[in-house]
C-alpha cells in the first residue's frame, strides 16, 4: 500500500471515514483532525508539513465521502 502524504486529501478522506465512523467531519477541530492524520498507519509525511489548507482539503474531501455514506 502507498503512503500517504498532506496532499493524498481523497485518500486521506476515506482512511479517516474508515477510522473514523460515524463521525461528522465538520465538526472535528484541525487541532483533532491534524492528530488523527498522523496517527492513520499509512501516512508518511512531515508533521511540520500541515497547514489550515490542506487540513481544510482533507476535511471537504472526508466530509464528500461521508454524506455518500449517510445516503
Amino acid at each position: 500500500m502507498k503512503k500517504l502524504t498532506w496532499q493524498d486529501f481523497e485518500d486521506i478522506g476515506l482512511s479517516l471515514l474508515e477510522a473514523h465512523p460515524g463521525v461528522d467531519p465538520l465538526q472535528v477541530r484541525f487541532t483533532d483532525l491534524r492528530d488523527w492524520v498522523l496517527a492513520l498507519p499509512d501516512f508518511a509525511d512531515d508533521p511540520m508539513k500541515s497547514n489550515e489548507g490542506k487540513l481544510e482539503a482533507i476535511q471537504m474531501a472526508w466530509y464528500e465521502e461521508w454524506k455518500e455514506e449517510q445516503g
